[in-house]
């Protein structure tokens, strides 16, 4: 019973001891990786796919997906370069940004639960249309002109104590994220749906209203990612968050949340971010080519899926 247990407790760790076999390994190979600018820099390089990944667990957990965050991250980007470049005040065209990728987030949870569409499908659909839409309004030119504004190069490159702003972000957004799926009644709403649906619903819970929301919790954090690549790049870029998505369920597969609903913590979510945002910059700095990067991405994916299925 007591070997048993130390088992499944190893298992639920595993994402953490892959982290740390992962650092100390590509640390020894590459003494240029350990370094302090490098840890920072690899944080903020994560907290893009981080802040996607925390709302991609949200909607994970109710037994669902999205595959809409890389075009809700694009429009969004997009339309707030636009009123920028257009002269409206910074401030305001961010919060039209954010509120936009709600509305984009209900749409496709609207699909799910009103249109009865399964999510892999009502997902696929937003993702094309919305990825369509950006390429009309931007008619394929990147938007730039954006002026000196220090809101918007803070976001994404402004430091707090020598700490890069959207690495404080990150962990702030982190600490809310874990506050709210285990310690409020929507975080429990959350995993009854993914749970036992029928169970949830007989529990009084309003499954339609608790998958919307997680819908637009995944569309808020895609635009607020969008915000910090904006600020990055000064510009706003036609194929912007192409592919992000799969970064996004990597980690959250990584950090041992199940594909199936209803199972998996938003700190697992967290160590799976830090995994892909390690490989990346390891091979990168061992000058590992991106095709080689993708094949031992998809493979580290599927030693975790092959993982969550044996548990």
């Amino acid at each position: 019973m007591e070997n048993k247990k130390v088992m499944n407790r190893i298992q639920d760790l595993g994402a953490v001891i892959a982290l740390i076999l992962l650092v100390a390994v590509i640390s020894i190979i590459s003494p240029e990786f350990r370094t302090v600018k490098n840890f920072l820099s690899l944080l903020r390089q994560s907290s893009i796919n981080g802040l996607i990944a925390f709302g991609m667990t949200c909607v994970i957990l109710t037994g669902g997906i999205d595959l809409s965050v890389g075009s809700v991250l694009a429009l969004t980007t997009a339309i707030c370069a636009s009123l920028i470049a257009n002269g409206i005040p910074v401030a305001i065209a961010m919060i039209v940004a954010l509120v936009l990728g709600v509305v984009f987030g209900i749409i496709s949870g609207v699909f799910v639960t009103k249109g009865r569409l399964q999510p892999f499908i009502a997902t696929l659909i937003t993702m094309t249309v919305f990825r369509g839409l950006t390429m009309i309004f931007m008619d394929g030119k990147p938007i730039s002109n954006l002026g000196d504004s220090y809101l918007l190069k803070f976001v994404g490159k402004g430091l707090i104590l020598n700490i890069p702003f959207p690495v404080i972000m990150f962990i702030l957004i982190f600490i809310g994220f874990m506050f709210i799926l285990e310690r409020t009644t929507f975080g429990r709403k959350v995993y009854a749906t993914g749970s036992n649906e029928k169970s949830a619903k007989l529990a009084g819970i309003n499954i339609d209203k608790t998958k919307i929301a997680t819908y637009a919790i995944s569309g808020l954090m895609a635009a607020m990612a969008g915000l910090i690549l904006l600020s990055r790049l000064g510009s706003a870029q036609p194929t912007l968050g192409d592919g992000y998505e799969l970064d996004a369920i990597a980690a959250v597969a990584l950090g041992g949340v199940s594909m199936n609903g209803g199972r998996g913590r938003i700190w697992g979510t967290f160590v799976g971010v830090l995994i892909i945002a390690v490989l990346n910059n390891g091979l990168n700095i061992l000058g590992v080519s991106s095709y080689y990067q993708d094949v031992v991405k998809g493979l580290v994916i599927l030693i975790a899926v092959l993982s969550d299925r044996k548990r």
